[in-house]
């Protein structure tokens, strides 16, 4: 999974990719207990970018995406917005695959 590392990096792969962007921090134990499992939902669905965004780095992106619960998922295909799995709750592998799944 590769990061965002500015705003404008955050803009530029939202607009120009099909991209699911995963909002997280090191601090959050629901952050920790999805990411064993967030290579292998990767290569399930190869079709699309994985990007991970740190909350506390990037806390303006996640104010425009209103993101306010972590871990969330937000999916963009070349700026349009495909969906969205933002909330405060632990989510599941399946949770995690049925939101993905659902997107197209």
């Amino acid at each position: 999974m590769k990061t965002i590392e500015t705003a404008a990096q955050y803009e530029k792969v939202k607009n120009t990719a099909k991209a699911i962007f995963v909002f997280s921090a090191d601090w959050c134990p629901d952050c920790r207990f999805i990411q064993p499992f967030l290579p292998e939902i990767e290569k399930s669905f190869s079709d699309y970018e994985f990007y991970y965004v740190d909350r506390d780095q990037l806390l303006e992106v996640c104010q425009q995406e209103n993101v306010f619960g972590i871990p969330s998922f937000i999916a963009y295909d070349h700026g349009k917005e495909l969906g969205r799995f933002v909330s405060k709750d632990r989510k599941t592998k399946e949770e995690v695959e049925q939101f993905i799944r659902g997107l197209s």
